[in-house]
């Protein structure tokens, strides 16, 4: 049995057993498919009653650190929907076994987040489907590598504003007045928001803004008893990696040059976000939680 979130180990040498080859695939990025699946927790985590009674939303559900975070939520007494693109079915499906395994709800809308409409309508399916919302993940995200500027196309850098700030807008917007005191909005960011790489314009800046909002919308939603805040991950190996997110080449030096010197794994993600979620962060808010590996920050 593999060691849950609780025994001590050496976090240099975690997962050593996870080569992350060269490797490419089409469209959004299958676990499935991965030639080294992604570590989600579901052997290793362990809950305690953390989220007991919960109701949760998580875009980009279907794998890494989405579907992390959906078992990490379950297996701590939470309800969840999950929201992913139709052709990740393959991957969600097994993420929703891991839910039921654990005793607990979980509720499937596949669609598209560049949708205002469809975005809408999931928060509403949460809502009436759960009895409720008191957790919100915007996690869903594109990622696609372009060296040069000249080759980032007004195409890709809409779509990408679109699946990672437009959408979380439009869910925020649409699940607050769903929201009671004590309910948390969780964002994910990026290392890419403090230090972005060259091929990454786009979806750095998304990361940015990703910060920015969430500080913002923190400070107005203070006084109605609902916490906001993020997480910004460094190097994390999920199918979204081999599908665009760097070139496959540079994948078997992925995550190296982090002071731990190697990538993270989705699991490693989801207690931040379980904390961020539960009373135990009850005077955290517009904070922004960085799993880097040990990379420096603001």
């Amino acid at each position: 049995m593999a060691p849950d979130q609780y025994t001590m180990q050496d976090p240099t040498q975690q997962y050593s057993d996870i080569d992350t080859t060269a490797q490419s695939q089409a469209g959004p990025g299958l676990d499935s498919r991965l030639k080294e699946h992604a570590d989600h927790g579901e052997d290793s985590y362990r809950g305690s009653g953390r989220l007991t009674g919960r109701k949760a939303l998580i875009t980009g559900a279907d794998s890494g650190i989405g579907a992390a975070v959906a078992i990490a939520f379950a297996r701590e007494g939470a309800d969840v929907v999950l929201s992913y693109l139709p052709e990740e079915e393959e991957d969600a499906r097994w993420i929703v076994e891991m839910i039921k395994d654990a005793g607990r709800k979980a509720l499937t809308v596949p669609g598209d987040v560049t949708d205002p409409e469809y975005c809408r309508r999931l928060v509403d399916t949460a809502v009436e489907g759960l009895g409720g919302l008191d957790i919100v993940v915007n996690n869903a995200a594109k990622q696609q590598f372009v060296d040069k500027l000249e080759d980032l196309s007004e195409e890709q850098f809409d779509e990408t504003f679109k699946t990672n700030v437009y959408a979380m807008f439009w869910i925020c917007k649409a699940a607050v007045p769903h929201l009671t005191p004590g309910s948390t909005i969780i964002n994910t960011s990026s290392i890419q928001a403090y230090q972005p790489s060259p091929g990454l314009l786009d979806y750095a800046t998304t990361k940015a803004s990703i910060n920015a909002f969430s500080k913002g919308l923190a400070q107005q939603l203070a006084p109605r008893g609902i916490r906001v805040n993020v997480v910004a991950p460094g190097p994390i190996w999920t199918p979204l990696q081999t599908a665009g997110g760097q070139p496959p080449e540079e994948l078997p030096e992925f995550g190296e040059s982090t002071p731990l010197g190697r990538p993270g794994q989705p699991a490693e993600l989801a207690p931040a976000f379980v904390f961020l979620a539960s009373p135990e962060s009850s005077y955290v808010s517009g904070e922004t939680l960085n799993v880097n590996g040990g990379s420096p920050t603001p």
